[in-house]
């Protein structure tokens, strides 16, 4: 199946309407004393069981939380988590997930740290269609640097290959990664690239960003009538707890309406499941016609300097 790149767009035929999607949320395995392969393998042990039960419930497409399979290591500055960093798709974690992908025959957005040569990182997501063939990944386009506690730019690279749809056996789908959702633009860019459901991996603490978490993304799915579905980790980590403070889960799915379908708990390890209509999306573009009243050609100086 195609994949859009780098902002061309994708067409393809989808007669699906009711999607079932599913979030996972989780808290960290292991502590980050550990090196970060053993992390990883306790974080995919930890997510199995919650992918077959995923694939129990008929879920399509699944995702985890940004770089699921390991702490969120930007509080600090240690070179050590560079070891945490997989090419893709040629990984391990990669090729497992297509391994799950196919057998349960479900889309899954896998967010890891990638590494594309020694040197150079990124925080992606590699998207796996249902028949297990990786269809490619988004790279975080927007990279954080503020002190204290989110040193971003010190493990990853922004993204260079633009906001790209992929035509899923199920959906048009769509990836930004947890900062990115303060920019609009890349909503739109995938909403205009033909996307229907976008996800958005994360890992958020309790603050500031708490009142935004519910406001930016509801707002963004009924600019473009689009579902998001937004994923964010639970609890705490050391040794950053007291500088970050505590991931919050509260996962949700969002509808092109702005109306939160479906959220998890706060603070809990959970996998929510719930089911779209995908016939909302033309339904709310055809109500609100954003797309044909905006006007591209007086907003030139957006992208100036």
């Amino acid at each position: 199946m195609p994949v859009c790149q780098n902002g061309h767009l994708v067409y393809g035929v989808n007669n699906m309407q009711k999607l079932k999607c599913g979030l996972i949320q989780m808290a960290l395995k292991g502590d980050t004393s550990m090196e970060p392969h053993q992390i990883r393998d306790l974080m995919l042990e930890a997510h199995i069981p919650y992918i077959k039960e995923a694939a129990s419930q008929g879920v399509q497409v699944l995702c985890f939380q940004e770089v699921f399979t390991q702490p969120y290591f930007c509080p600090g500055q240690d070179r050590k988590w560079y070891a945490a960093a997989e090419p893709i798709p040629d990984g391990h974690t990669t090729r497992l997930m297509q391994e799950y992908a196919k057998k349960h025959n479900m889309v899954i957005v896998v967010p890891i740290y990638e590494e594309a040569m020694p040197g150079v990182y990124y925080n992606t997501a590699a998207v796996i269609d249902a028949d297990g063939n990786y269809l490619g990944k988004y790279r975080k386009s927007h990279i954080p640097q503020v002190d204290p506690g989110f040193y971003e730019k010190f493990f990853f690279k922004p993204g260079d290959l633009g906001y790209p749809v992929f035509d899923t056996a199920y959906v048009k789908l769509g990836v930004y990664i947890c900062y990115d959702r303060h920019f609009p633009e890349g909503w739109r860019a995938l909403a205009l690239n033909g996307a229907e459901y976008i996800l958005n991996p994360s890992a958020t603490v309790a603050g500031l960003s708490k009142y935004l978490w519910e406001l930016e993304q509801p707002a963004s799915a009924a600019a473009n009538g689009v579902f998001i579905g937004a994923i964010n980790r639970v609890g705490t980590e050391e040794p950053w707890a007291e500088q970050m403070g505590e991931f919050y889960g509260s996962s949700y799915i969002v509808n092109p309406r702005g109306q939160i379908e479906a959220q998890a708990s706060y603070g809990d390890d959970e996998l929510l499941v719930h089911e779209i209509d995908l016939e909302m999306v033309r339904e709310v573009r055809n109500t609100w016609q954003f797309f044909r009243d905006r006007r591209p050609e007086t907003y030139g100086p957006l992208t100036e300097g």
